[in-house]
């Protein structure tokens, strides 16, 4: 079936609410906010930021944030986020794992050389590099978004250090990147995508906008406070350096790395449970059904009624209980 051909079919299954009911490994919630719910509260940026660490890689200064000890966990952000997305589920999972928020070169905080290959493979041979210079065999791995690709990449050329692997929303075999980014894409091609996410941060109100992130990819646009704008903008626009890698990490997007992977996917033994948002265009159910079907290990699909692309975010007592079950700690 041509990629079009598919995408339609799927657009008719999903307003026809069919999916689920072909598939018995799905289990649907409707999920509340946990903010100001439980006893734990994502902590503020400047504590972030002053957990900061760095590991020295071939491909740069690495920055990530970790809480806790004991095996380690892998927590990889989506575009044009950083590690700061995490923050509420290390502060949760700090008791089970060693948690490691490693910011993608050309995103968050980490310093690459101007010349610096950004794409998914790249950032794959990266995360390698980031965990030998811990001196970290092995990983429990848990992405979003665009660090999805990274993850299914990373199982695939490294099986022997993944655990398991807690896929949310993000890209899945032909579905990378979504059509919907083909403009977002051709604006970082001609160097202008960097406009954008500069009026992010300089206008809050459109941050949060249909138009902007908070709109389109939170549930609750108030969850892009005017905080977390700072955190996640500033340091996409902060040099000519910067912006200039912004662009290209967008642009290394394509082509899809993903397909290539498909065999090395279906012989993986890492134990994989996919926990998804319904609300998201970008990233379909249908796709989290492609992954429960192909990962011979997988713990089954979780729906999160609707729920957009950076849910992990908003719904950090979810994903970590998530985490905890495929983890069997807790």
């Amino acid at each position: 079936m041509r990629r079009r051909e598919f995408v339609e079919v799927t657009v008719r299954m999903i307003g026809a609410g069919s999916i689920v009911g072909c598939a018995p490994r799905v289990t649907r919630g409707v999920e509340q906010r946990a903010a100001g719910g439980g006893a734990h509260q994502p902590m503020d940026a400047a504590a972030f930021h002053a957990s900061r660490r760095f590991v020295p890689t071939r491909f740069g200064r690495i920055a990530y944030v970790e809480r806790g000890s004991g095996p380690a966990a892998l927590f990889l952000h989506g575009f044009p986020l950083n590690g700061f997305q995490w923050r509420g589920s290390l502060e949760r999972l700090s008791a089970h794992r060693r948690c490691l928020a490693p910011d993608f070169i050309g995103l968050g905080y980490t310093e690459a050389p101007d010349q610096q290959d950004l794409s998914p493979q790249a950032q794959t041979d990266m995360l390698a590099a980031f965990l030998d210079g811990l001196s970290i065999p092995a990983v429990d791995l848990v992405a979003n978004d665009s660090g999805g690709t990274v993850a299914q990449l990373f199982v695939a050329q490294h099986p022997a250090r993944v655990r398991t692997l807690l896929l949310t929303n993000c890209d899945v075999h032909e579905n990378s990147p979504p059509a919907q980014m083909r403009n977002s894409i051709a604006s970082a091609r001609a160097g202008l995508y960097d406009r954008k996410m500069a009026r992010h941060l300089e206008d809050p109100a459109y941050a949060r906008s249909p138009q902007g992130i908070g709109g389109s990819a939170y549930m609750d646009p108030a969850t892009l406070t005017d905080e977390a704008i700072e955190c996640y903008f500033r340091p996409l626009v902060a040099s000519p350096l910067r912006r200039a890698q912004l662009n290209r990490h967008l642009a290394a997007v394509e082509p899809n790395p993903l397909p290539a992977i498909e065999p090395a996917l279906r012989r993986s033994a890492a134990p994989t449970r996919m926990v998804w948002g319904t609300a998201d265009p970008l990233f379909p159910v249908v796709w989290a059904e492609w992954l429960d079907r192909t990962l011979p290990q997988s713990r089954g699909v979780r729906l999160v009624e609707g729920a957009r692309l950076f849910f992990p975010e908003e719904l950090p007592d979810l994903l970590a209980a998530e985490a905890r079950r495929l983890w069997g700690v807790g």
